[in-house]
């Protein structure tokens, strides 16, 4: 009996006594996501720091000093950035905010009614009408750019932010998420109880489903908005004009000209920093109010 707890109590062979193994080994391998996301967060946040940190630099110090190291011509590109041809940036931003506010909310409109009508509606072909949207999800941007230019200009809306914002109402990924979200968030018996009730269909949906459906359509918005705010491609086939620019191509045409003139680089830095504060903002907003969504529905339920 002694020999036999011995032998089950004997280290395996090539090992240190008194050691546990399978532990150790679970939490290096445990260890390797975390660090394939940090150095994700390194690769994409190094830009980031690199852009700000340069915002601060006047030109001189913009090429002669470390890459990392904090300038002191923060205050003074700000104000060149200002009286550039009037203030010419500030309207590229009312801009970029008019086409991914105004396109965001139309979009998260139209894939909310189509979204609820593919999840809740059976009607021959709608499986056929849901696969066409989703191979627009899967359509290279450069692809339409062109035919939905000749279109535009047939109808000689070409040089006008109606050719930025009619393209970017028909979203086939919001759509898709509209969907998906509203077959799993709006049951069917609500919707026929409000029938029986004598509701219409649009009173259903207002009233009914689309409160439910808010959080996927918050998500809808978030996604849109951004999209459109970087979105450079579409006016740059669609605009002429610089007084429409959004501030992606009205930047592309600042480091263009910068070639020739490099104390605009400055300037491009400066107003690329500027252009992600919305971001960030819109961004914090939207997450509290998901908060605040989730918070709700425990309480509800």
């Amino acid at each position: 009996m002694s020999s036999l707890a011995l032998r089950k109590s004997a280290p395996a062979a090539g090992t240190t006594p008194g050691t546990a193994q399978g532990p150790p080994l679970r939490r290096r391998i445990a260890l390797v996501p975390t660090l394939t996301l940090l150095l994700g967060a390194l690769y994409c946040l190094l830009p980031v720091a690199w852009v700000v940190i340069a915002a601060t630099k006047s030109g001189r110090e913009l090429f002669s000093t470390f890459t990392f190291l904090p300038g002191t011509g923060f205050t003074q590109n700000l104000k060149d950035l200002n009286a550039y041809r009037d203030g010419l940036y500030w309207t590229w931003m009312g801009n970029s905010a008019l086409y991914a506010g105004l396109g965001a909310l139309l979009s998260t409109a139209v894939s909310a009614l189509s979204g609820y009508a593919l999840a809740v509606y059976r009607f021959r072909g709608r499986e056929t009408v849901f696969n066409i949207l989703m191979a627009g999800v899967l359509m290279p941007p450069v692809i339409l750019a062109i035919p939905q230019y000749l279109l535009l200009a047939k109808a000689d809306l070409t040089d006008s932010y109606a050719s930025v914002l009619l393209p970017l109402i028909l979203s086939p990924y919001g759509v898709y998420l509209a969907r998906i979200y509203a077959s799993a968030a709006v049951p069917g018996d609500v919707v026929e109880a409000g029938r029986m009730d004598g509701a219409s269909e649009w009173r259903i949906f207002v009233r009914i489903a689309l409160p439910m459906m808010v959080p996927g359509l918050v998500t809808v918005f978030l996604f849109q908005f951004v999209a459109v705010w970087n979105n450079f491609l579409l006016p740059y086939i669609m605009l002429s004009d610089d007084e429409k620019f959004p501030i992606t191509l009205g930047l592309f045409t600042l480091l263009e000209q910068g070639a020739n003139t490099p104390a605009l680089y400055t300037l491009v830095i400066t107003g690329a920093t500027l252009a992600v504060l919305p971001l960030i903002a819109l961004f914090l907003v939207i997450q509290r109010f998901w908060s605040l969504d989730l918070l709700s529905g425990a309480v509800k339920s």
